[in-house]
């Protein structure tokens, strides 16, 4: 396990983000990545603090756990110093490509999210589809777009605003996994690994999107599992994540 710091130009800042590498590989080999996006109130060590994903490793691939804040992992409308999108798929890629034996080809890239990080994996499959041959969302906030106003959640409210801007706004439709699905090309698009917990509060909406992927014959799996939104439902979601990871990345196990 290595914690890397650099500066992102897209931040303006210096970040840091985790890395677990295999042991020992071959002189010259470039091996495959798996982005690890944490939700939201996490930050870059919950995934390894709190998932045994360090074993993944061990099958020839690099892990990449960066900090996300609370920005939904995107370039914020009515915060423009705040761009996480692009640190995510312009700064980390290129750092981790140019700091480790990472493969550079989008065969060889996956990115998985929970929660917040699987909205913004959902997301970054469509407006994105050449960076990633495999999407996985574990309980992604697939309706924070559209998520109604709630009195007791004013604070989040406006922090969706700042995000993704005024609610009926163009930007926050633009960031729609709704209606971006509506126009995404199935042939070109990474495959999608979806989960949730039988007793997850987002399971309406999440079966509602997976319909639209059915629908628009994307290529995906969804699995539920007992259990709500929280680490417990999503580590017994990671190894079936995996295993169908595992056999769509090139170079795995090599």
């Amino acid at each position: 396990m290595t914690d890397v710091h650099f500066h992102s130009n897209a931040l303006r800042r210096d970040v840091t983000y985790r890395v677990y590498l295999p042991e020992n590989p071959a002189p010259g080999q470039k091996l495959p990545v798996v982005y690890l996006l944490h939700g939201g109130g996490d930050d870059y060590r919950d995934w390894s603090n709190k998932a045994d994903v360090a074993q993944y490793a061990s099958k020839g691939l690099i892990l990449v756990m960066p900090d996300g804040d609370e920005s939904y992992w995107m370039n914020e409308v009515e915060a423009p110093r705040l761009k996480y999108e692009d640190f995510v798929t312009q700064d980390l890629i290129a750092d981790v490509q140019g700091r480790f034996p990472a493969r550079a080809d989008r065969s060889g890239r996956a990115i998985v999210g929970i929660s917040m990080g699987g909205f913004a994996a959902v997301d970054y499959a469509m407006v994105h589809p050449d960076l990633f041959v495999f999407v996985g969302a574990l309980s992604p906030a697939i309706d924070v777009p559209f998520r109604s106003f709630n009195i007791r959640r004013v604070g989040q409210w406006w922090k969706f605003r700042t995000i993704f801007g005024p609610v009926g706004s163009k930007t926050r439709a633009a960031r729609n996994p709704f209606e971006l699905v509506q126009t995404v090309n199935p042939s070109s698009s990474p495959f999608l690994y979806i989960t949730a917990g039988e007793n997850e509060p987002l399971l309406g909406p999440i079966r509602r999107f997976v319909s639209r992927l059915k629908n628009r014959s994307c290529a995906y799996e969804f699995q539920t599992k007992p259990g709500g939104h929280d680490w417990g439902q999503w580590n017994g979601q990671i190894p079936g994540c995996f295993d169908s990871l595992e056999g769509r990345l090139i170079g795995v196990g090599h």
